[in-house]
């Protein structure tokens, strides 16, 4: 395995894993969107551009819900 692929691999487990403990804290929301903008770099890296700019669109997602989830209901 090459370095971009073990950062792929990274990044994907990284959202996984965050993804999977969101409920828990919002803090895992922002760590999901920082795992998509990983995702998002490695796409663009690979060569892969639309799964970069899905990955891209879930950063912007994942940051809008982080940021509503920490406003005062």
């Amino acid at each position: 395995m090459d370095a971009l692929t073990l950062f792929g691999l990274f990044a994907v487990s990284a959202m996984l894993v965050c993804y999977a403990f969101e409920a828990r804290s919002s803090w895992w929301t922002l760590g999901f969107a920082f795992a998509c903008l990983l995702g998002s770099a490695y796409g663009f890296l690979q060569g892969a551009w639309p799964f970069g700019l899905v990955e891209a669109a879930w950063t912007l997602v994942a940051l809008r819900r982080w940021w509503r989830s920490r406003a005062p209901s």
